[in-house]
C-alpha cells in the first residue's frame, strides 16, 4: 500500500480508484482531513471539532514551504495570498478561490476559514480586518437553514471580494445570488427555517419580546409549530448575541437594527393571519386571526385596512377605471405568502448592501486594488422533491464544474497542443452538453420557461410538455410518465428529479402593485425604503420598466461571475462529504466514490502528475526571474534574448523535468514553490549586499561630518584665541597710554553647552513623579548641537513651530469633540469612573502606572484623534490600546472581535475576557492622585455635566457664585448642556428651574435606566401591544387554551 499516508496523490505510482480511495480513507481515520492533489487541496469534513485551527497552526502557516507542513486550508490561504502580492514566481495577479462539493461537505466552514487565515496575513493597525470577519455569522444566520442534508446549509451563494493595496485589505465587496426565499413559507419534512427566526426568538429578552410583538415560537404557522430542545435553544440564543454584534461591529444603527427585527417579527405574524369566505363570498379574517392582522399592521407600520385590502383583492387601472377583483382563499393565502417572501428577500438585500456600502475601499479611485475573491456557493442538492431553487442551485454547480474541467483539462491540453509538447490525451467527463441543455437560447430550459412566464394562461404541465417535447432524444434528458409535472436532468452529479409545479410563478416573482403603495407609505423607514427602490438592486420586477424572470437574472449573474473568475488565477478546494449521517469518524466508501468520480478526481491526479500546471510566457518568465542572471539585467528582454535568457536562468538552476514550447515554459506544479525559494535567497542576498553598501556609504558620509565639525571647532578656537591675543594687547596698550596699574585681563565667559529638549513637559506639581532621562539616545547631546543655525535650520525650526500649532489645534478639536459628543455618556451618578483620566500624554500615563500591580488600568482621550486609548499595567511594560469608535456610536479596542455600547460596558467586559493577544485582564483602576477633585484641567466641569443647573435648589446658596479657578469656570461654563446659559437661568421661574433640575439630576444618576429609555421603539409599538394583548386574551379563552401549552423554554431568553 505504497500510497497509503501520502500527502500529495499526485505522487502515487499506482494510480486507480481503489488505492486512491483507501488512502483519503485511511488519511481521514487518522484526522487528516486535508490532502493535496498537486496544487489542489482536497478536504473530507469531519463533522466534529479538531485542534488544527488555533493560533499556533496559523502562525506557522504564513509564508511557509508547503513540502515541509502537511496539508491544510491554511495554506492555500496563504499561496493565495502570497501569488496576489507576486511573492511566488509569478507577478501580482488577482486571484480566486473555488470550493465545491456537495450540500453538508464543509464549504462555509472552509470558507470562514479561509477569511481568517487571509486576514491574519494582512494584519495591519485597522479594525476592518475584524469587521470583515464578522459578515459572515451575519449573513450566515440570515441566509443558512437546516435541510435533511445539513444541519448550515447555504440558501444562497455568495463571491466575497477582498481588496488589497500593497499588502493591507482596503475594503470588500459580498455578491449575492439566489436567496431561497420560498424557505420562508414551506418547509419539507425534517428541514426549518433561516437561523435567525430562531435566535431572534431564543435571544432576545421578554422586554424586547414585548416591543417586537413576539409570542411562544411553537404558534407560528411559518416555523412548523415545531421549535427545540433546551440545548439547542440555549445554542440560538449565544448565536443571537453573535448576530448582534456582528451588526455593531460592521456598523449598523440601533435604529436600523430595530426596524429590520420588527419587520421579521411582522413576517411571523403575517403567516398566522388566516381567511374565510362570508356570505357574499368576499374574504374575511378569521376571528382567532385578526390580533395577527392587527399585530402585522403595526409591525409593517401600515393601516389594517389597507393591509387587509391588499390581502383580499386586487386593483387595476384600465382606460382609466378602477376595477378591483376579489380574491379567493387561496389567492389571498398566496398574496399572504409573497408578501413574506419579498419582505425577507428586500430585508436580505439590504444587509448586503449595507455591508457592502460600510466596507468598501477607503482609497482614491486611482489607486490600483488587487483582490482576492471567495466562492462559497450552494453545493449539489438531490432531495425527495426538487423545485425551481434546485434545478438553479445544480446549475450554478454544472457552471463550476466546466470552469474546473476548463482550467485543469481543457486549456491545458490545448496549450499542449498548440505548443507541440508530446502528451497523451486524458479524457475527462464533460458537462458542456448539460450546460447547452439549460441555458442555451432560445430552447434551453430556462428560454423555455421564459416564454412560458410570459403566457398569464400557461400552467406548470404545459411547461413540462413542452421540454418533453423538445429534449425527449437528448441523453442528458429523461421523460416522466407521471400525473404529476415531472422531469429528469441527468447532471454531472447523478440524475435528479424535478417537480415542476411552481416553476412559472416562482420564475415570474410578481407582487401586486397596492402591496408595494402600501409598503412605500409605511411609517416604518427601512420598510419604505426597501420597497421604494432606493437600495434595492434593478432587477426588481416592479421597479424596472422591463420586468425580468428569476431564472434570467441567475443567468446573468452567473454569467458575471464566470467572467471574474476567468480573468483570476484559481485555486481549488474539492470538499467531500464521508457520509449522509451526519456522523463523524465514519467513511462511506461508495458516497466517496461517487463524489470523487463526478468530481473527476482520478482524471486530476494524471494530469497534475503528467502535466505542466505552471505555464508562463518567455517573457513573464524572464522578467520575474532574470534577477537569477546579473548579466542580463541590462538586456533588451525582446526576441530571441528573451529565449535565451530562459535557457540561461534554468540551467542556472538545480531545476529538472521542464519542457520548452514555441512560446511558453511548461513546469510541474512543485516547480513554481522551488523558483520561489531560488528567488527568496537571491531577495535576501540583495538586502544583505544593500545593508553593507548604505552601511559602508553612510558611515563614509558621517565621518566625513565629523571631520567638517573638527575643521569648524578647530577654526572658532583659533579665531578665540586671535580674538584674545588682540584683546590682551589692545589692553595693554590703553594701560600705558593711561600709565595706570596693569591688571590681569578678565577672561571671556564660556559657552555653555546645550541641553537637550524632553519628550513632553510635565506640569510642576508636588505629587507628581519626577521625568526620567530619556530613553532614546536621540536626545542626547551630539557634535552637531554647537554648529550655526543656517537658514535651512530656521525653516525646519518653522515648521516644528507649525506642527505645534497644528497640534494645539488638534487638541482643542478633541476636546471639543469629547465635551459635545462623548462627556454624557462617560459621566456615571454625577462623576466620571476612576480609571478615566482626560487628556494626557503617554508619558504621563506610564508615570501614573510607575508603582501601580500588574493589571492597573486607566483611559485617556486621544490627543491627536479623535477616540481614547487604554494604558495597561504589564508584567514588563506598559501596554497601550487603541479605541476606536464606530460609525454607529459603539466602543471596540482595535483587534477585538466585540463592540460595547458605551466605555463602561467595556471595561466590565474585559475585567472578565482578556485583551487579545495577551489575554490581559483589567482588574485595578488607576484612581486620580486627589481625592476631591481631577488632577488635569481638561476635566475640570465636565464630572458637573449633569447638575451643573442644580445649585437654585440649595438652599442658602448664591447664584452666581464663582470658582477661584478661571480655568475652572471656563471649563465649567463650556460644558453645560446644550441650549442652556447661565446668564439665562436665573431669569427662568422657580418652577420651571426646578423641572430642569429634576431632569438634569435624573440624566445624571440614571445609568442604565437612562440607556433604556433612551434606545429607539418600533414606530407603532402601542398598536402592537394591544394587538398582542388582544391575541393573548383569545388564547386564554377557554375554547383555545387546550391548544397552546406553555413553553418551558422562555427561561432561556437573553438580553
Amino acid at each position: 500500500m505504497e500510497g497509503l499516508f501520502h500527502e500529495d496523490l499526485a505522487a502515487l505510482s499506482d494510480l486507480d480508484e481503489q488505492s486512491l480511495l483507501e488512502s483519503l480513507s485511511q488519511r481521514f481515520k487518522q484526522d487528516r482531513i486535508y490532502t493535496y492533489i498537486g496544487d489542489i487541496l482536497v478536504a473530507i469534513n469531519p463533522f466534529k471539532y479538531l485542534p488544527l485551527y488555533v493560533k499556533e497552526v496559523s502562525e506557522r502557516y504564513k509564508y511557509h514551504e508547503k513540502s515541509k507542513l502537511p496539508p491544510h486550508i491554511f495554506a492555500v490561504a496563504d499561496r493565495a495570498y502570497q501569488s496576489m502580492m507576486g511573492r511566488l514566481a509569478t507577478g501580482p495577479r488577482n486571484q480566486c478561490i473555488v470550493i465545491s462539493g456537495e450540500s453538508g461537505a464543509g464549504k462555509t466552514e472552509s470558507t470562514k476559514l479561509l477569511l481568517r487565515q487571509i486576514m491574519e496575513l494582512c494584519r495591519a493597525n485597522s479594525q476592518l480586518e475584524q469587521q470583515i470577519l464578522q459578515v459572515n455569522p451575519l449573513l450566515e444566520a440570515f441566509g443558512n437553514a437546516q435541510t435533511v442534508m445539513n444541519d448550515n446549509s447555504s440558501r444562497f451563494g455568495k463571491y466575497i471580494q477582498l481588496r488589497f493595496h500593497n499588502s493591507s485589505v482596503k475594503g470588500a465587496k459580498i455578491n449575492e445570488y439566489l436567496l431561497e426565499k420560498s424557505r420562508v413559507v414551506h418547509q419539507d419534512e425534517g428541514e426549518r427555517n433561516f437561523h435567525i427566526f430562531y435566535c431572534m426568538l431564543a435571544g432576545i429578552s421578554p422586554e424586547d419580546k414585548d416591543m417586537y410583538g413576539l409570542l411562544d415560537p411553537t404558534q407560528y404557522r411559518y416555523l412548523n409549530g415545531r421549535y427545540g430542545s433546551e440545548d439547542i435553544v440555549r445554542k440560538w440564543g449565544e448565536k443571537y448575541s453573535e448576530v448582534c454584534n456582528a451588526m455593531d461591529m460592521v456598523g449598523f444603527q440601533e435604529q436600523e437594527k430595530v426596524d429590520m427585527m420588527t419587520i421579521l417579527a411582522g413576517i411571523l405574524s403575517l403567516g398566522n393571519i388566516m381567511f374565510e369566505p362570508t356570505e357574499t363570498d368576499v374574504l374575511r379574517v378569521t376571528g382567532k386571526s385578526m390580533g395577527w392582522l392587527k399585530a402585522t399592521a403595526g409591525q409593517f407600520g401600515v393601516q389594517e385596512e389597507e393591509l387587509l385590502r391588499s390581502l383580499t383583492c386586487t386593483l387595476s387601472v384600465t382606460r382609466g377605471e378602477a376595477i378591483r377583483r376579489l380574491h379567493n382563499q387561496q389567492q389571498a393565502e398566496d398574496a399572504r405568502d409573497s408578501i413574506a417572501k419579498v419582505a425577507y428577500g428586500r430585508v436580505f438585500g439590504w444587509i448586503v448592501s449595507k455591508v457592502n456600502e460600510l466596507l468598501a475601499p477607503n482609497v482614491d479611485f486611482d489607486v490600483e486594488l488587487n483582490e482576492i475573491g471567495i466562492l462559497d456557493i450552494f453545493g449539489f442538492e438531490n432531495f425527495a422533491v426538487n423545485r425551481f431553487e434546485q434545478l438553479c442551485i445544480n446549475l450554478a454547480n454544472e457552471q463550476l464544474q466546466y470552469f474546473f474541467n476548463h482550467h485543469i483539462f481543457l486549456m491545458e491540453q490545448n496549450e499542449y497542443k498548440e505548443e507541440g509538447i508530446e502528451w497523451e490525451t486524458i479524457s475527462f467527463k464533460d458537462n458542456k452538453p448539460i450546460l447547452d441543455l439549460i441555458l442555451t437560447k432560445p430552447i434551453g430550459i430556462l428560454s423555455l420557461l421564459d416564454e412560458q412566464s410570459a403566457f398569464p394562461q400557461a400552467s406548470d404541465r404545459d411547461f413540462v410538455d413542452k421540454l418533453n417535447s423538445k429534449f425527449k432524444s437528448s441523453p442528458h434528458y429523461e421523460v416522466v410518465r407521471s400525473h404529476s409535472p415531472l422531469f429528469t436532468v441527468v447532471h454531472y452529479a447523478g440524475k435528479v428529479q424535478y417537480n415542476g409545479g411552481g416553476f412559472l410563478e416562482m420564475n415570474r416573482d410578481t407582487i401586486p402593485a397596492s402591496i408595494r403603495d402600501l409598503f412605500i407609505n409605511s411609517v416604518t423607514p427601512l420598510l419604505s425604503v426597501l420597497f421604494a427602490g432606493l437600495n434595492v438592486s434593478a432587477d426588481d420586477n416592479f421597479n424596472s420598466t422591463r420586468k425580468q424572470s428569476v431564472g434570467a437574472q441567475f443567468k446573468h449573474s452567473l454569467a458575471v461571475l464566470m467572467e471574474k473568475m476567468f480573468v483570476a488565477n484559481p485555486h481549488f478546494v474539492r470538499c467531500i462529504k464521508p457520509n449522509g449521517n451526519k456522523l463523524p469518524d465514519q467513511v462511506d466508501n461508495k458516497r466517496v466514490m461517487d463524489q470523487l468520480r463526478y468530481n473527476g478526481l482520478l482524471e486530476t491526479i494524471r494530469i497534475r502528475r503528467d502535466g505542466f500546471s505552471w505555464r508562463p510566457s518567455f517573457k513573464e518568465f524572464a522578467q520575474r526571474c532574470v534577477c537569477v542572471l546579473l548579466h542580463l539585467i541590462k538586456c533588451n528582454l525582446c526576441g530571441l534574448w528573451v529565449f535565451f535568457s530562459c535557457l540561461s536562468i534554468l540551467n542556472t538552476t538545480a531545476i529538472h523535468g521542464w519542457k520548452c514550447g514555441s512560446s511558453r515554459l511548461f513546469f510541474k506544479y512543485w516547480h513554481q514553490e522551488e523558483l520561489s525559494r531560488l528567488l527568496e535567497r537571491l531577495g535576501k542576498a540583495a538586502l544583505v549586499i544593500q545593508k553593507n553598501y548604505l552601511s559602508l556609504r553612510y558611515r563614509r558620509k558621517y565621518l566625513s561630518l565629523l571631520l567638517e565639525v573638527s575643521r569648524q571647532r578647530q577654526a572658532q578656537r583659533e579665531r578665540e584665541e586671535e580674538l584674545e591675543e588682540e584683546n590682551k594687547m589692545l589692553y595693554q596698550q590703553y594701560c600705558v597710554c593711561v600709565s595706570g596699574p596693569v591688571s590681569p585681563p578678565v577672561p571671556l565667559p564660556r559657552r555653555k553647552k546645550p541641553q537637550p529638549r524632553p519628550r513632553s513637559i510635565m506640569p510642576t506639581a508636588a505629587h507628581l513623579a519626577p521625568v526620567p532621562r530619556p530613553r532614546n539616545k536621540q536626545f542626547e547631546a551630539t557634535p552637531f548641537d554647537n554648529l550655526e543655525v543656517h537658514s535651512e535650520l530656521a525653516e525646519l525650526m518653522g515648521q516644528g513651530e507649525e506642527r505645534a500649532r497644528e497640534r494645539s489645534k488638534k487638541r482643542r478639536d478633541n476636546i471639543r469633540w469629547f465635551r459635545e459628543t462623548q462627556a454624557r455618556k462617560v459621566v456615571r451618578n454625577g462623576a466620571f469612573p476612576c480609571w478615566f483620566h482626560g487628556m494626557i500624554t503617554r508619558r504621563q500615563a506610564e508615570d501614573l502606572m510607575t508603582d501601580k500591580p500588574v493589571g492597573c488600568f486607566l483611559i485617556r482621550v486621544g490627543q491627536s484623534r479623535e477616540g481614547y486609548t487604554l494604558t495597561y499595567k504589564g508584567a514588563n511594560r506598559c501596554r497601550h490600546y487603541m479605541i476606536e469608535m464606530q460609525s454607529n456610536g459603539k466602543y471596540v479596542i482595535l483587534g477585538e472581535d466585540k463592540a460595547h455600547p458605551s466605555l463602561p460596558d467595556l471595561v466590565q467586559h474585559h475585567s472578565r475576557v482578556g485583551i487579545k493577544p495577551f489575554n490581559e485582564l483589567l482588574t485595578t483602576s488607576c484612581g486620580q492622585t486627589c481625592d476631591h477633585n481631577t488632577d488635569y484641567e481638561d476635566l475640570k466641569g465636565l464630572d458637573h455635566l449633569a447638575v451643573v443647573d442644580c445649585r437654585s435648589t440649595v438652599s442658602g446658596e448664591e447664584e452666581g457664585e464663582l470658582s477661584p479657578d478661571q480655568v475652572h469656570l471656563e471649563f465649567q461654563q463650556l460644558f453645560l448642556p446644550p441650549g442652556q446659559n447661565p446668564a439665562l437661568e436665573a431669569q427662568r421661574p422657580p418652577v420651571l428651574r426646578r423641572i430642569s433640575d429634576r431632569r438634569h439630576r435624573a440624566e445624571a444618576e440614571g445609568g442604565p435606566e437612562r440607556d433604556r429609555k433612551s434606545r429607539p421603539f418600533p414606530r407603532l409599538y402601542p398598536s402592537i401591544r394591544l394587538a398582542m394583548r388582544e391575541i393573548q386574551q383569545i388564547q386564554q379563552s377557554p375554547a383555545v387554551s387546550h391548544s397552546t401549552p406553555k413553553p418551558s423554554w422562555r427561561r432561556t431568553g437573553r438580553s
